[in-house]
């Protein structure tokens, strides 16, 4: 294989390790027993916590009125330290990107996981577009109650703009390419996941 004498560049609509964030909404312990497949989409939510550390994509995480709904789920909140709480059900503005406040301007595409799809996730994205982010969503790391509402905020969220897709093509996105650490890595967690 000939290694190209110019600098390769990638599609826009492609998630990139240099211009993205993962932010995980709202996966808290009191409302995970009413969640269909609830254990899968921890699974999902924490597989792509680790592989965004592993690739150095900044992690952000909120709570929707935690006396009420109870903590982040323990795997999650054991890598996320930092959860601001709120009551308004969209994320935007109460999100301070942190330590990667200086990167805003290179750090376009937000990556969004969590719960529930049809109301913290769904205005989240919705006013993230409208801040000018391109927004990502993967149909298997975010959950509603009802499958019924789960499907038509996915189509919702299409029809407006976000991107949806799964977490494995995010997963391998941001890494890009074949033969490194990272995609051995990334490799045995997808290898290792339950089944969709």
């Amino acid at each position: 294989m000939t290694t190209p004498k110019h600098e390769y560049l990638r599609s826009t609509e492609l998630v990139s390790r240099h211009t993205s964030r993962l932010l995980l909404v709202d996966v808290q312990e009191k409302l995970l027993p009413a969640i269909p497949r609830a254990e899968q989409l921890v699974a999902s939510c924490k597989r792509m916590i680790d592989g965004a550390n592993l690739v150095g994509v900044p992690v952000f995480a909120t709570e929707q009125y935690p006396k009420g709904l109870g903590p982040t789920a323990k795997p999650l909140a054991e890598l996320i330290p930092l959860r601001p709480e709120k009551l308004r059900f969209s994320c935007a503005e109460v999100l301070d990107w942190g330590p990667a406040a200086e990167q805003t301007d290179s750090r376009h595409q937000v990556v969004v996981i969590g719960m529930e799809t049809h109301v913290c996730v769904l205005q989240t994205s919705l006013d993230l577009v409208a801040l000018g982010y391109q927004v990502f969503v993967p149909a298997d790391a975010v959950a509603s109650r009802s499958e019924f509402d789960w499907k038509f905020a996915l189509d919702r969220l299409t029809n407006s703009g976000v991107i949806i897709c799964t977490s494995e093509s995010v997963l391998f996105e941001w890494c890009e390419v074949s033969g490194t650490p990272e995609f051995k890595q990334l490799s045995q967690w997808i290898k290792s996941a339950p089944p969709k």
